[in-house]
């Protein structure tokens, strides 16, 4: 019973990390836009860029932790 709880927390956490990811490039792509459109200063708009590095790497350190955890299985 124990391995199916397992499956089941590591598949809510890759759904999570999908979420994140398509979440984030749709509001840095819409940030960049959106910096174009109403001419903010390029030191604002990276800041949108910082962001979307932080998530992915998040996304990229949960990721491994799920296949770590799939491999020790």
């Amino acid at each position: 019973m124990g391995t199916s709880d397992q499956d089941r927390e590591m598949a809510r956490q890759a759904r999570l990390v999908a979420i994140v990811i398509a979440a984030t490039m749709v509001l840095w792509m819409a940030g960049q836009w959106l910096g174009g459109q109403f001419g903010w200063e390029t030191r604002f708009v990276f800041l949108f860029d910082l962001a979307a590095l932080a998530a992915f790497i998040w996304s990229l350190v949960v990721t491994y932790r799920i296949w770590r955890r799939r491999q020790e299985k």
